[in-house]
C-alpha cells in the first residue's frame, strides 16, 4: 500500500485517510467534515477542470477544492 495526497487519487479509487497535514482554521474545518485518520474515502467524480473533487465519505458525497485535498494523506488500496 502507498500513501498519496487525496488530490492525486484517480476516479473511483478508494483509500483510508492516514493524516490531515494542516492546522488552524482549515485543518479544523476538514476534521469537522469527518475527514479524520481512519476514515474510508472514494473519489466519486471530478469537475471538468479537475477542481473540485467529489468524494464518497460515510455514505454521503462531499466536495473539496484541490488546495484542500492537498493536505489530506490517504493510503490507497490496490
Amino acid at each position: 500500500m502507498m500513501n498519496i495526497s487525496l488530490r492525486q487519487m484517480k476516479l473511483d479509487q478508494a483509500g483510508t485517510i492516514t493524516a490531515v497535514k494542516v492546522g488552524g482554521y482549515l485543518g479544523q474545518r476538514i476534521r469537522e467534515m469527518g475527514l479524520i485518520p481512519g476514515t474510508k474515502v472514494r473519489v466519486h467524480g471530478r469537475a471538468p477542470l479537475k477542481d473540485p473533487v467529489a468524494l464518497r465519505v460515510m455514505g454521503f458525497t462531499l466536495t473539496l477544492r484541490n488546495n484542500e485535498a492537498d493536505h489530506i494523506e490517504v493510503e490507497v488500496s490496490g
